[in-house]
């Protein structure tokens, strides 16, 4: 069974979420938004195959990353989460909340056993 097929996102803790997507945007030219940027990339073996990967900055009192004191969240992607989920409860790891669906895919967090909580995300 396929586990991670790449990396959804990048999410990190900063001081001023709104000041920091705008001193990206006009410094760094990314197209920034309420949630972050967007970076679509093509794959390169399936060359109609499409991916996403999401930059996105929270404020430094978010509680999302919880229960991690860590200041990033690495967001990776998954081809069948519910299967997936399913031998990772067999395999003993920590799963942090139930698996929530939307209409741009599934989500749910885990955390290795460095108290890094790790979003896994399968997208529609």
């Amino acid at each position: 069974m396929k586990r991670v097929t790449g990396i959804g996102g990048i999410l990190f803790k900063c001081k001023d979420p709104k000041a920091l997507r705008e001193w990206y945007k006009k410094h760094l030219g990314l197209d920034t938004n309420d949630y972050g940027a967007s970076f679509e990339w093509a794959a390169m073996a399936e060359s109609n195959a499409k991916g996403l990967v999401q930059w996105s900055p929270f404020a430094e009192t978010t509680k999302y990353f919880e229960p991690s004191t860590r200041e990033f969240m690495i967001n990776y992607t998954v081809a069948d989460l519910e299967a997936l989920v399913t031998e990772l409860k067999k395999e003993g790891v920590t799963i942090l909340d139930e698996i929530a669906s939307y209409d741009y895919g599934k989500f749910v967090h885990i955390q290795d056993p460095e108290g890094n909580k790790i979003e896994l995300w399968e997208p529609m």
